[in-house]
């Protein structure tokens, strides 16, 4: 692989690990729509209806040709879809604050990572973050609170733009911001089916894959990828040796 011009990466699964505690996320989440609504509906019923929204949500975004769902359209359209109208108005209000706690994770940062950033700032190769998210304000809070935000450029998230991987148009965006070709960027993500597919369809230079536990057989056998690299400390040696 040639050297890259710019990094570019993923957030969950290459920058921070994703404890997958969504039980506990959205208890407390309908704890807090609950006093939104001021109780007009059962707690019951609010946790029913974030995890129909999540199913519906994932058929959705099943299919790439669809935009990505704002903070608005999440809360109005698919979890209050049927409540009274004050209830859905009250949570359509507050539907910034309230994605941004259903988006946030106990995240841990994926070893290396740091390592890697210090290595990329310090030889000047500019770093971005793209990644699927129902909140971006949840992944720059957490940057922010680890201290990688100032080691990074810009950070695309696709409920900040309108669209979701595996739509190259997220990739294209930050090498433009970047100023620097798609082509002489790499790429690190864990999805073979959003980010391999996203990678490839943008023309991006090199496409690197770390393997994520939630891969299925069909994962498995359908990567394409450049490299594969288990951590920050892998992609860090890539680096140095294409260099």
């Amino acid at each position: 692989m040639l050297p890259p011009r710019a990094l570019l990466l993923d957030f969950g699964g290459v920058i921070a690990e994703d404890p997958r505690e969504s039980e506990a996320v959205e208890a407390a989440l309908a704890a807090r729509v609950h006093e939104i609504i001021r109780g007009v509906l059962p707690i019951e019923q609010i946790g029913a209806d974030l995890a129909a929204a999540v199913r519906a949500r994932h058929v959705w975004r099943s299919d790439p040709a669809n935009p990505e769902l704002s903070h608005a359209q999440l809360w109005g359209a698919y979890v209050a879809k049927d409540w009274p109208v004050p209830a859905r108005a009250a949570v359509v209000e507050y539907c910034s604050e309230l994605t941004c706690r259903w988006a946030t994770r106990q995240w841990s940062v994926v070893e290396g990572i740091p390592e890697l950033l210090d290595y990329t700032l310090s030889r000047g190769l500019p770093v971005a973050v793209v990644s699927n998210t129902m909140s971006g304000r949840a992944h720059r809070d957490f940057l922010e609170r680890t201290g990688l935000a100032s080691a990074l450029g810009p950070q695309i998230y696709s409920d900040e733009v309108g669209i979701f991987k595996p739509h190259p148009e997220m990739l294209l965006t930050a090498a433009r911001i970047l100023d620097e070709p798609i082509g002489k960027c790499w790429f690190v993500g864990d999805s073979v089916q959003r980010d391999v597919a996203c990678g490839r369809a943008a023309g991006i230079g090199a496409m690197i894959l770390r393997p994520s536990p939630y891969w299925t057989s069909e994962d498995k056998t359908a990567a394409d990828a450049d490299a594969i690299a288990a951590d920050g400390h892998e992609i860090l040696k890539l680096l140095k040796t294409a260099n």
